[in-house]
């Protein structure tokens, strides 16, 4: 007797959950249960087509830029530059009323432009300005909410390497991809900021202004500090992202460019030596190593998913509801935000993206715009208990007074809600998204 796909997807994906729930790897589930239905669809001739779906993930060039970025990352984050930017940004906006948390911000905006990862930021930022933050009287929930939802623009803002990894599941350009991502990317910083300076108006008391010492530096000194510690990373983010944009490179040898600026700004900054190049290399292939196996895995999956006629259910299903075009994406959007409850976005994209982009192609929806609707849902995974990484990262590092229920965990909440309003205002406005595509293309 055979088994109609309906079965086979409903083992599928309870083997998935089940897996994840028990505590097991992520792609070691994925590989077991994929086997497990790739086997009743099709029989033995699976393994063979699973090898293949892992040699197609692992022979991607534009996958090499996830090694290349990942190191990037990790070396700027021993050279010592988010320190030296944090504290000129901190003397510059000291005299507004929640200056250090703007500097936070602006700190973890431009090294989301230079590095493409989001955990460097938020442990930097947790080691170097929860401290001071806490000192000057800062409420300890709005410091760590700040220091929480300003490392998530890592995984958003070009050279993001969640990008790098949703264009090929989805046959886009990974450089439309970047340069789609700036507006939404910026947005979010905005929002951030106004939501930092509306509070302390409403509540002077939780940002207080720095101390007179802090203020007696002219304006002119403060910006020459500022403009010191700013040019290495703008011309990183320069190297990087300028040669994508202007068409000179590929991400992948963008990527390359970055990692050999970033050594040498390591070297100049007088804290490059054997053993930092060590740790990194090590810490590069573990962070990578461990990128590159989930998508692999997720290869598999995706190819189990389609072999069962998964893939032309979900097409058949989410055209046929009664909810028009806006409602199957709206339904799409919160699929992405769920799953983000329980994975990290590098198990997601593989598996979801693969099955929704030939319905968004029969839907006729832009897919650079449904790509940052549904990239700015996984965005709010690194806040949402309980898988919620960056919550993590930040407790790791906290002092020992900042408690993650407390303080952590109520202070995201706000800033969840103000990712959420990002992505109404996406879905409200595409110009947001494609503008600067469009203006490239043009």
């Amino acid at each position: 007797m055979s088994i109609g796909p309906e079965i086979t997807l409903i083992l599928l994906f309870c083997s998935l959950i089940g897996g994840l729930a028990m505590g097991f790897p992520v792609p070691f589930v994925m590989l077991g249960s994929s086997m497990l239905a790739g086997l009743l669809a099709a029989g033995p001739v699976f393994f063979h087509m699973m090898v293949l779906r892992v040699f197609e993930a692992m022979s991607s060039y534009v996958l090499i830029a996830i090694v290349l970025f990942v190191f990037m990352g990790l070396m700027l984050e021993k050279s010592g530059a988010a320190e030296r930017l944090f504290s000129s940004l901190h003397i510059l906006l000291g005299g507004l009323r929640g200056g250090l948390a703007l500097a936070v911000i602006a700190v973890c905006t431009v090294m989301a432009a230079a590095t493409g990862i989001m955990g460097a930021s938020v442990i930097i930022m947790g080691l170097v300005a929860l401290p001071r933050m806490l000192e000057r009287g800062y409420d300890p929930a709005l410091s760590s909410g700040t220091i929480c939802a300003g490392g998530t623009l890592g995984i958003l803002i070009p050279p993001s390497i969640m990008l790098i990894v949703y264009g090929p599941m989805a046959g886009i350009s990974v450089g439309r991809l970047f340069l789609a991502a700036v507006g939404p990317g910026l947005l979010l910083a905005l929002l951030y900021c106004l939501y930092i300076l509306a509070l302390s108006r409403l509540w002077p008391r939780c940002c207080p202004v720095a101390s007179r010492e802090e203020r007696a530096l002219s304006l002119p000194q403060k910006l020459r500090m500022t403009a010191g510690s700013l040019l290495p990373a703008l011309l990183l983010i320069l190297a990087v992202l300028g040669s994508i944009f202007l068409g000179v490179a590929s991400p992948t040898e963008a990527a390359a460019v970055g990692a050999f600026f970033s050594v040498i700004l390591t070297w100049a900054y007088g804290n490059l030596s054997l053993g930092v190049l060590r740790e990194t290399f090590y810490r590069t292939t573990l962070v990578s190593g461990m990128i590159l196996l989930i998508v692999a895995a997720a290869f598999v999956f995706t190819g189990a998913f389609m072999l069962a006629g998964g893939g032309t259910l979900v097409k058949e299903a989410l055209l046929n509801m009664p909810v028009g075009t806006s409602g199957v994406l709206l339904l799409m959007t919160l699929a992405f935000f769920l799953f983000g409850l329980f994975m990290e976005w590098v198990g997601i994209v593989p598996i979801l993206v693969p099955i929704f982009t030939p319905v968004m192609d029969q839907l006729g929806v832009n897919p650079l715009w449904a790509a940052m609707l549904f990239c700015l849902a996984m965005q709010t995974s690194f806040l949402t208990p309980p898988m919620a990484p960056a919550l993590f990262y930040l407790k790791g590092v906290a002092p020992d007074g900042v408690q993650f229920g407390k303080h952590i965990t109520r202070g995201v909440i706000p800033f969840i809600a103000i990712q959420l309003l990002g992505i109404a205002l996406i879905a409200i406005f595409p110009g947001l998204v494609l503008w600067l595509p469009e203006t490239a293309a043009g």
